[in-house]
């Protein structure tokens, strides 16, 4: 089974915005991943939002609620264009899957990110390019 092998630490830098303090490591379909493109790893330093959601919704969905953790895995290979759009988005799911997000929820930020996050998807590969592993 998938599995986060580190936790998530992170402080405060900015309005929503949290730095990891240290390295967060996720590993895609089983652990241990044997294949080495499938473990994720997020170098510490990097700086996050969580989860991209309008403030309007968050009575609903916090950017910081149980999915968090998947959220940084997904803002990561959003950045770092490893996989394809699609395949970072079911990363996102799978992972939120592993962290027992309730189904509802699951399936509304599921779909929220699949339906509403191209455009940030190609402002990245814009930005960045892509880094195939």
């Amino acid at each position: 089974m998938s599995t986060f092998t580190t936790p998530c630490r992170v402080e405060l830098v900015g309005k929503y915005l949290f730095k990891l303090l240290e390295p967060f490591e996720y590993h895609i379909g089983e652990y241990p991943a044997t294949d080495p493109k499938k473990i994720i790893r997020v170098p510490a330093g990097y700086i996050t939002d969580f989860a991209s959601i309008p403030r309007i919704f968050w009575s609903i969905v916090s950017p910081c609620d149980e999915y968090a953790k998947a959220a940084v895995i997904h803002d990561w290979l959003h950045v770092k264009g490893y996989f394809t759009k699609e395949e970072t988005d079911l990363i996102f799911d799978e992972a939120m899957g592993v962290l027992e997000v309730p189904d509802w929820k699951r399936r509304l930020v599921y779909n929220s990110v699949k339906y509403f996050s191209g455009y940030a998807w190609r402002a990245n590969r814009k930005r960045y390019g892509s880094h195939k592993l």
